[in-house]
């Protein structure tokens, strides 16, 4: 390739975004996946942007929810990723879900058939070749060993790591329907996006005790003082935290009512989501788990409705490692002692398919801008995509930097007050905050200094 092309190392969902927002400014793109040659604890196929965990881009509400509100930001930016997300989605109620193997073939095809995108399957395991050239560093949460080393001896930082689980996949026809029912919480979306597995009071006790005292899976020695990311903990996890604390969170019971028994309120519900266009698969919501495999079979087994349940995937625990981003990251994704490698996706610490997307949108962008003798603006602040940028490239404390979902929490203040008088709370300040977004975002797209025509 030329010097002036630019080099993406990781083929997922950050770097197909990078690599596709390059071309479509008429730039070169070397895109490096390891996979065949080198595959991961996680991975199962070899398709480019695989989804390796849920099939969930999660909800697809722009006024009251700052994912979908990320989603709707993203879409007018001409995001590859959710534009497949778009033409392969499933019923998920008010979530944006999809056929995961559909999917990743349809990105991947997108990428094939772009003549400005050679897709490399190989290992890059030092950087030292690349030292002169344009990099983007999107290799995500499962970075090889080498490029880990190579990544700490550019960054002169040791990187961060934490476990992610991986949730179970049923297939739907071995599902009880005389116990379980279809129906979407508060009947969002389609009504019965979802299929519900109710528990008795007894039911739910004996199942929090199984977790806690279920066979796990072994750490190695070097991963034992490795800490979870607080957004998706092993459900066993989530039940040594307190007896209570899964009916309160994934199996909340509220909002569902059993046709098959409608006077009696369950104590806990299991939730599964469609996880491929035809409908035969679905996932257990929230069960992200470190159970061993002949475990998850013999516990999620005793749930109603699900007695004789067949596993297409049971569930799985794989490292997850991530750069100290706001210390070493400027606000263009490039490290500040080198500026032309730039990082993209999960390894910068923003957590999340849609999160990953947004980041190597931009980390794409802002290297095509550079190589062209411009500086691509950032978005404001108030739009969704500016605030999680501002967030990994030093919004957040350097000390106690954790990777993060998007969120309201990451959006500047409001500084009007309600009509009455009083502070906007709740879902008032959600509405507030996603349309001063979706106004800034306007006013962004419109500024000639913005400089690109979509």
């Amino acid at each position: 390739m030329k010097k002036k092309s630019i080099h993406v190392i990781g083929g997922g969902l950050a770097g197909t975004e990078a690599a596709w927002q390059i071309a479509k400014l008429g730039l070169p793109v070397s895109l490096y996946e390891m996979r065949p040659e080198r595959n991961t604890d996680a991975h199962i196929t070899n398709q480019l942007a695989e989804l390796v965990c849920s099939n969930s881009f999660r909800s697809d509400d722009s006024e009251y929810n700052a994912v979908g509100l990320l989603h709707d930001e993203l879409r007018q930016l001409d995001s590859l990723i959710l534009k497949c997300a778009d033409l392969n989605k499933v019923p998920a109620g008010a979530a944006l879900a999809v056929d995961r193997v559909k999917f990743s073939e349809s990105v991947e095809s997108f990428i094939e058939r772009e003549p400005l995108i050679s897709v490399n399957r190989q290992e890059i395991k030092d950087l030292a070749d690349l030292s002169d050239q344009h990099v983007i560093i999107a290799t995500g949460p499962l970075t090889s060993p080498d490029l880990s080393e190579a990544i700490k001896a550019l960054t002169g930082d040791d990187s961060l790591a934490f476990f992610d689980a991986i949730a179970p996949i049923v297939y739907r026809d071995s599902i009880n329907f005389d116990k379980a029912w279809c129906q979407s919480r508060y009947d969002k979306g389609d009504g019965d996006d979802y299929i519900n597995c109710p528990m008795s009071q007894l039911e739910y006790d004996q199942f929090v005790s199984d977790l806690i005292e279920g066979q796990k899976v072994s750490f190695h020695e070097w991963e034992e003082n490795t800490p979870y990311f607080e957004g998706c903990l092993p459900i066993e996890v989530l039940a040594e935290r307190g007896h209570k604390t899964l009916a309160f969170g994934p199996l909340k019971p509220v909002g569902l009512t059993n046709p098959n028994n409608p006077n009696i309120k369950p104590a806990a519900i299991v939730q599964l989501r469609q996880d491929n266009s035809i409908g035969t698969l679905f996932n257990i919501v929230g069960f992200q788990t470190k159970l061993t495999y002949s475990e998850q079979k013999r516990i999620f087994r005793k749930i109603p409705g699900m007695e004789e349940a067949e596993f297409a995937r049971l569930g799985g625990l794989h490292r997850n490692t991530f750069i100290n981003s706001p210390k070493l990251l400027n606000d263009t994704l490039s490290i500040k002692s080198q500026s032309n490698f730039k990082f993209a996706g999960q390894i910068t610490g923003c957590e999340g398919y849609v999160e990953s997307t947004c980041i190597g949108l931009f980390a794409g962008r802002f290297a095509a801008f550079e190589i062209m003798g411009q500086k691509y603006p950032t978005p404001p602040r108030e739009t969704a995509c500016g605030s999680l940028l501002n967030h990994i490239t030093g919004g957040a404390n350097t000390l106690t930097y954790q990777p993060m979902n998007i969120n309201f929490g990451l959006f500047p203040d409001l500084n009007e007050p309600h009509s009455s008088g009083k502070k906007i709370k709740g879902r008032d300040r959600k509405l507030s905050l996603s349309a001063r977004a979706k106004q800034a975002m306007t006013n962004w797209l419109k500024d000639p200094a913005h400089g690109v025509v979509l």
